[in-house]
C-alpha cells in the first residue's frame, strides 16, 4: 500500500487501508490488481479519474492520424496528367499521408492487363525515391491496386 503522501506502506489488510483513508478524508484505491499482492494507494478518487483523462487527452493530441489518400488512374491516362498524379503522390507521401493507387481499366480493356502491369511498374519506378509499396500491386477486379508508404 501507498499512502496519501506517495511513502511506501508495505503490505496492510483491506479493513486496515479502508480505515486509514477515511481518517485522512481519501479513498483507496487499487492501482495493480493483477501483481501479487495487489497495489492500493490511499488518494482523491476524483482527481485520480480527472489527471487519467488528462493524460489520455494529451496522447490523442499529440497521435497523428495517418490518413489513406487515393490517386485514381486509367491505362490511357496522358502525360502531362501522369506527371500531375505523381506529383500530387509526392506531396500526399511527404505529408506523412499514405497513398492508395489504383489503375482502373474499363470494360474491354480488362484484355491489356500487361498495360497496366507496365504502367504500374513506369509508377514505381517514379515514386521509389521518397516512396516504397507497402503491399505488392495486386488485381481487385477491374483495378491494379498497390499502397505507397513513406520510405
Amino acid at each position: 500500500m501507498i499512502d496519501h503522501e506517495g511513502n511506501m506502506v508495505g503490505i496492510v489488510q483491506v479493513t486496515e487501508g479502508i480505515r486509514m483513508a477515511r481518517e485522512v478524508g481519501l479513498d483507496l484505491i487499487e492501482v495493480s490488481p493483477n501483481a501479487n499482492p495487489p497495489v492500493c494507494k490511499i488518494s482523491n478518487s476524483g482527481k485520480m479519474k480527472y489527471e487519467l483523462q488528462k493524460k489520455a487527452a494529451d496522447a490523442k493530441k499529440k497521435q497523428k492520424v495517418v490518413e489513406l489518400k487515393e490517386i485514381k488512374m486509367t491505362i490511357n491516362i496522358g502525360k502531362g496528367d501522369y506527371d500531375t498524379k505523381i506529383r500530387h503522390t509526392k506531396e500526399f507521401i511527404a505529408d506523412g499521408n499514405k497513398v492508395k493507387i489504383s489503375i482502373r481499366m474499363r470494360g474491354r480493356e480488362i484484355t491489356h492487363r500487361d498495360l497496366a502491369e507496365k504502367m504500374m511498374n513506369d509508377i514505381l519506378h517514379d515514386v521509389e525515391q521518397f516512396a516504397k509499396p507497402e503491399i505488392n500491386p495486386k488485381l481487385e477486379g477491374m483495378q491494379m491496386v498497390v499502397v505507397l508508404a513513406k520510405k
